[in-house]
């Protein structure tokens, strides 16, 4: 049994597999900064009460690395924390390599595994939009290569900075409006969150599939994943796939291509 942790800025996912099988996966709000006590507290029990038998984490708040290499340190199993000088197999095609976020490249390899590859074995461009605590929109090449994104304002971020800076808007439910136009101030952000993001999300794929298939000659798939695709991937007209989870997926493929070595 792997059990994988990806530790995000409001958001720790904790997920369990039996080979390739997921078994158990769950979604736990966690402060922007959590401590590496929180973090114990989320796997703790997991590693008591399941048969674990190793443990892949990657996560997106850097100053938790030290604290999290000396609680990995303390475990009987192996362990795969992602961060420069682990090969998980995806090359890195940026300016700066250590600037890509460490859940960024596992998901990019769990998307190539699952949807960049066709029947016939040849590979295809994927588009991923990561629906966190910011809105990704990463370029994964044919044969597996990141080649970049697009980041902008996660929805939640949005929500609560408006709600926060706006005198006269408040906090609201996030969900589907029944359309466009609002009729109260509840209805409109609703439109202006939901929708709108929709609308800057299919802007950037767009642009970003029309310079794939100038590179590759071939149309990508759009993959929605995160916390917020069940919500936003049906009102965005580019995306075809979803996956939740695709990080811990692409954490469970980066341990096993470890455990090969």
């Amino acid at each position: 049994m792997l059990l994988t942790v990806d530790v995000g800025n409001s958001q720790t996912v904790l997920a369990t597999f039996d080979g390739p099988r997921r078994v158990d996966c769950w979604r736990v709000t966690t402060a922007p900064k959590a401590t590496a006590d929180e973090l114990r507290m989320l796997w703790r029990g997991l590693l008591r009460d399941t048969t674990v038998t190793g443990v892949a984490v990657c996560s997106a708040v850097p100053a938790l690395l030290p604290a999290l290499r000396q609680l990995l340190d303390s475990l009987e199993v192996p362990v795969v924390l992602i961060g420069p000088g682990v090969r998980t197999g995806v090359p890195l095609h940026v300016d700066n390599p250590r600037e890509v976020g460490a859940d960024r490249v596992v998901t990019a390899l769990a998307a190539h595994e699952m949807f960049g590859r066709r029947p016939d074995g040849a590979g295809r461009p994927v588009v991923v939009v990561d629906f966190g605590t910011s809105t990704n929109v990463d370029a994964v090449g044919p044969d597996g290569q990141f080649l970049g994104g697009a980041l902008a304002p996660g929805v939640e971020v949005s929500h609560d900075a408006l709600a926060s800076r706006a005198a006269q808007l408040r906090s609201v439910e996030l969900t589907v409006p029944g359309q466009a136009i609002g009729k109260n101030t509840v209805a409109a952000l609703q439109s202006g969150l939901v929708l709108g993001f929709a609308g800057l999300v299919d802007g950037l794929v767009g642009r970003i599939a029309a310079e794939l298939v100038a590179q590759f000659g071939a149309a990508p798939v759009v993959v929605a994943t995160g916390g917020l695709a069940p919500l936003m991937a049906g009102n965005c007209r580019t995306i075809s796939e979803r996956e939740p989870d695709l990080t811990v997926h692409g954490l469970r493929l980066a341990f096993e291509r470890q455990q090969a070595r």
